[in-house]
């Protein structure tokens, strides 16, 4: 359970670097949504990697680049899925591109993340 909360922290805080990202590139420097929210997930990502590895499941003894390898494949359906997400909830049920992104992200993250990083990562 400890794992699971620590994961939840490491998440959160990712989604908040995440979730700035994406506001300063859509909001700031007017960049399409579709791309500020990949960014977005692409600094979140960065920031639970590190997380993952160092403080939630302590893997700092197996190597970096196997790990990385690994959270990469996993990050990048990650992406796929919530930049996706975005798209198909902002323009198909007309929602703020904000709260189709919370939306998703919460999805995404406690259906698919934490189970593969747990499972896949940081084994």
């Amino acid at each position: 359970m400890a794992t699971f909360v620590k994961a939840q922290v490491a998440s959160l805080s990712a989604s908040i670097i995440d979730f700035l990202t994406t506001l300063v590139c859509t909001q700031v420097l007017s960049i399409w949504y579709v791309v500020g929210s990949a960014l977005g997930t692409t600094a979140g990502g960065i920031v639970n990697f590190a997380m993952g590895r160092n403080w939630v499941f302590e893997s700092t003894e197996r190597k970096v680049s196997h790990q990385a390898i690994r959270y990469i494949l996993v990050w990048v359906g990650n992406l796929l899925l919530t930049t996706g997400g975005v798209f198909i909830v902002t323009h198909y049920l007309h929602l703020n591109y904000l709260l189709s992104k919370i939306i998703v992200t919460c999805t995404v993250g406690v259906s698919y993340n934490y189970l593969m990083q747990k499972k896949f990562v940081f084994i």
